[in-house]
């Protein structure tokens, strides 16, 4: 073998090596810098909203068809209602009976006040008794006292033979009526004190059962609230009966049907919104110059006589593989390097044409950079 033979593979390789290293290290920066960026990895998107049902109950009617196209506000699916309605009309009542007994509880509060009001005009009435008894009392003591000293004096001078029987039986008269006197004034005083208990004891009564109505009171006004909200809570329940289009768009295929018994959380239709936009999922490298705004042209392969035009609305704030459920952790492992793809959200601008596109269209979008400055 000549030594030519051995040299020249030598010198093949090196160069083939070198070029390696140039190009990768180039690459990058020449793809970033391109003038038109192109992916086919884009497809047509639109919001998708599932509609379910929030309480259990058999359906009554749906309203529309598989696939038909839909309205805000439009009724799509009725459940039956006839359990709500008597919920609601239970709860009413209940409400009302409620209501009823707090009115009967303020009468009862009006009436116990006015039987206190009558214990403190019986307890004023009956002291001013026992004071008239006391005064009537004060004023016989003396004609008592001067009974009795009369009355002693002439039984003295009976028994000297120094007054007459008459005169003597005067004075007992007149003692035995002062006393009569006196025994009924304390009669009425001991009257009167009784009353002033009674009329006491009644006030005490009244104002406990004032106390009473008052703690009754606020246990009423709590039930009138949960009864208040039970009332929203069965209205809402009805609510729920109907189920409405959120927004416009057109449904996909129905999963219940007229007759059928559902319980709550069932998914009966996918509503597929109106708005239509495309997501272009991009090398992380080709995104350098690239700036919401940037014009688009996108082709649909369903549609390849057609062409759309658009804008970059938005680009994702990380790349796909971070929003997957598992995302990858490169610091385990072996480690091989792979580029990232950055999905990026282009709206059409043709709002008129983009009737015949449906979500999953495959897509070719070229992003046109207006930026000169690559992001290193």
């Amino acid at each position: 073998m000549t030594k030519r033979a051995v040299i020249v593979p030598i010198v093949v390789l090196g160069i083939a090596v070198g070029l390696f290293f140039i190009v990768r290290d180039h690459w990058t920066s020449n793809e970033s810098g391109a003038g038109v960026q192109r992916t086919d990895d884009a497809y047509v998107r639109a919001d998708q909203t599932p509609l379910s049902t929030r309480i259990s109950g058999t359906v009554r009617r749906v309203t529309v068809g598989d696939y038909q196209a839909v309205k805000a506000g439009q009724l799509l699916i009725e459940l039956d209602d006839a359990d709500y309605q008597a919920m609601l009309k239970e709860a009413e009542a209940a409400l009302e009976g409620t209501k009823a007994e707090y009115a009967g509880n303020q009468d009862a509060k009006r009436a116990a006040d006015a039987s206190i009001n009558a214990a403190e005009s019986g307890i004023e009435q009956a002291q001013a008794a026992v004071a008239a008894a006391q005064a009537g009392i004060s004023a016989t003591q003396a004609n008592v006292s001067q009974a009795e000293s009369e009355f002693t004096r002439q039984q003295a001078l009976l028994s000297n033979r120094a007054a007459t029987k008459q005169q003597f039986e005067t004075a007992e008269a007149a003692k035995l009526s002062v006393v009569a006197g006196m025994q009924a004034h304390q009669a009425d005083l001991a009257k009167a004190e009784a009353a002033v208990a009674g009329a006491q004891a009644a006030l005490a009564g009244a104002k406990q059962q004032r106390l009473v109505l008052n703690s009754k009171d606020a246990g009423l006004l709590a039930q009138i609230d949960a009864k208040k909200a039970a009332i929203i809570v069965a209205q809402v329940n009805l609510s729920y009966t109907k189920i409405f289009a959120p927004a416009d768009g057109s449904v996909g295929e129905f999963r219940v049907h007229p007759g059928q018994l559902v319980g709550a959380g069932v998914q009966v239709v996918n509503l597929v919104q109106s708005g239509i936009w495309i997501q272009a999922n991009y090398r992380e490298t080709q995104l350098g110059r690239v700036r919401q705004g940037d014009s688009a042209d996108v082709r649909i392969d369903a549609l390849p006589s057609s062409s759309f035009h658009g804008h970059v609305l938005e680009i994702a704030p990380a790349s796909g593989s971070q929003f997957a459920l598992l995302p990858p952790d490169n610091a385990t492992g072996n480690y091989t390097k792979v580029v990232q793809r950055i999905p990026v959200k282009i709206v059409l601008d043709q709002a008129s044409e983009i009737a015949p596109l449906r979500p999953g269209f495959s897509a070719e979008v070229a992003i046109h950079p207006s930026s000169n400055s690559t992001v290193r």
